[in-house]
This record gives C-alpha cells, structure tokens and sequence, in this order.
C-alpha cells in the first residue's frame, strides 16, 4: 500500500472537510464547523498564512489531516477517515504537526475529549496530560527533548 504525507494546498480544501466530516468520534456536519468559524475560506487563509496542514494519502486518495496553529504552538485539527485507521496515517500526521510546531516552541499543546480514543492514541504518541477542562475535554503538551 502506497501511504504519503505532505503540505496540504488549496485543492485539498474539499478532501479536508470531507475527511472532517466522516469521522464517527467527534463528529460534526458542515454547517456545525461553519457555526464555529471553520469554513473553506477560513482554511484557505490559513493555507496562505504558512504551510499549516498535512494530508496523508493511500493510492493518492486524501484519507487524514492534521493541521497546526503555529502562533498558538497547537495541533488544532488530526482527523483520519473510519475505513482508514489503524494504518499509521495518524502517526505520520502528528509526527508532521509536531516537527512543523517545535521548530517555533518548546512545548506544544492540543485538547480533546478525555474519554475519546484519540486521547488514547496521544498518550501512545507521548503527549503528557496536564489539565482537565470543562466539558470533560483535557489539555495535552508535549516537551521538545
């Protein structure tokens, strides 16, 4: 199977919330992210503003992404599709994340839901818990060694 990892374009914007959009944990329509401010043009700013968000692709078909915000020294986004998982897109997204992120932090940040696999799959990744939020979401940070 032909996996690659690379910077996301402006043509990748569909796949993106199409992969956003399929997860089952987590989920949230268009129109919800719309309701939060992450709307295509909002993704196609921050294309522009640095190079922000991998795609992971199988056989060239977009199948996960991640994508950092480099002035806060978070992962703000790392979605895989269901049929996908399992096949280290997640790792080789996050690895990707987290290069781009330590090149301007020491220590970066990413929360979730703390029952959610994904918290789960961080802590493999050595992502270290340091608080509980409200809602049952949970920060995680990650030190440059």
């Amino acid at each position: 199977m032909n996996i690659t990892t690379r910077l996301a374009d402006q043509a990748d914007i569909p796949a993106i919330f199409a992969i956003r959009t399929s997860v089952r944990e987590n989920h949230l329509s268009l129109e919800q992210l719309t309701e939060m401010g992450i709307t295509p043009q909002a993704i196609s700013q921050a294309l522009l503003a640095a190079p922000c968000i991998w795609v992971a692709e199988i056989q060239g078909v977009p199948a996960g992404f991640a994508m950092a915000d480099a002035d806060d020294g978070c992962v703000f986004a790392a979605f895989v599709r269901p049929e996908y998982e399992g096949q280290g897109l997640g790792r080789s997204l996050m690895a990707r994340a987290e290069a781009f992120l330590f090149e301007q932090h020491r220590t970066i940040w990413l929360e979730t839901a703390e029952n959610s696999r994904a918290s789960g799959f961080y802590r493999s990744l050595g992502w270290q818990l340091v608080a509980h939020l409200p809602e049952g979401d949970v920060r995680f940070e990650k030190n440059l060694i």
